[in-house]
């Protein structure tokens, strides 16, 4: 996958547009601020170089998009759906634990809200 791939141009974060940057081929960068701190969370220095963010933000967009397309496939045709991903992921141990974490961490976060929103309702 080049560069110069427009996949994501739909999905521009108009409220975010003052802090992403724009690479060369006019793709916005949308994960650089989250990038960042994870660099420097795995003990880079605090403001990396911008051609090492930039450069791993296009691997992380790879990533996904590649992701994205596998799962479209194996799937219902045209579309991801959790199952998918996780059917994906089912042999590298590392991202199916994750991913388990993260769909647990959500349903209780879900049924977090709900008893939130329950209690706000009584009173």
């Amino acid at each position: 996958m080049s560069a110069e791939t427009p996949e994501f141009d739909q999905f521009d974060d108009e409220d975010g547009d003052q802090q992403l940057g724009a690479t060369a081929s006019g793709r916005k960068r949308l994960f650089s601020k989250e990038l960042r701190c994870m660099m420097y969370g795995f003990g880079d220095d605090q403001n990396p170089y911008t051609e090492s963010v930039d450069f791993l933000e296009d691997l992380v967009i790879e990533f996904i998009t590649e992701t994205t397309h596998r799962a479209m496939e194996v799937g219902r045709p045209g579309r991801v759906q959790v199952e998918d991903i996780i059917f994906l992921v089912r042999k590298d141990h590392r991202k199916y634990a994750r991913v388990k974490d993260l769909l647990t961490m959500n349903e209780e976060l879900k049924k977090a809200r709900k008893a939130f929103d329950e209690v706000k309702y009584v009173e």
